[in-house]
């Protein structure tokens, strides 16, 4: 039996719309990301999930609220924070990206992690799923960091091709990418 997953990435906050790659500072949503909430309310309304974990920083808790509040349990998870740039939380955008893009995925950043850690964080999610979540249908509210982890981890993707195919590159978003955890 397994457990599909549906990802959705937080909404636009004031970060995003600056240029800045947030890490672990923690920011709310924009207006736009409040209005994205609200057109994936009304695009998803019907869709059942068992349960909606999202990361605990505020973005993407405030983004599964808006959504999803009062059809189902909200549970904030730190495992599905985004990569911890360290000294880097909330730099320019053109300073972060080149870093993440250049496939070292096991360099840390000063003061923070790797992807490779990224990666073991959302194993350890996927382990607690697959115990306790097995077929249900459920929602993960994360980040880019997280979305590449399980393309790589669940589906069949290395690090290098889900750098390369990541979505963002090509303004390629959707409401919801699915995962299934055998």
């Amino acid at each position: 039996m397994s457990t599909r997953i549906t990802f959705f990435v937080h909404g636009t906050t004031a970060d995003n719309e600056r240029r800045i790659s947030s890490g672990w500072k923690d920011v709310g949503l924009s207006e736009r990301g409040v209005k994205q909430a609200a057109q994936l309310k009304r695009h998803g309304e019907g869709a059942k999930f068992a349960v909606v974990f999202c990361s605990d920083l505020k973005r993407a808790h405030e983004f599964a609220r808006l959504v999803w509040q009062g059809t189902c349990p909200i549970i904030p998870d730190a495992r599905l924070r985004e990569c911890n740039y360290g000294e880097l939380n909330g730099a320019p955008s053109d300073i972060v990206e080149p870093m993440q893009a250049n496939g070292d995925v096991t360099t840390r950043f000063a003061g923070g992690e790797s992807y490779e850690d990224v990666k073991a964080r959302i194993a350890d999610f996927l382990k607690f799923l697959k115990k306790d979540y097995e077929g249900k249908n459920v929602a993960v509210v994360a980040h880019k960091a997280p979305q590449l982890a399980l393309d790589v981890l669940l589906g069949g993707k290395s690090w290098e091709q889900a750098l390369a195919e990541d979505w963002r590159k090509s303004a390629a978003w959707r409401p919801g990418w699915e995962y299934n955890l055998q």
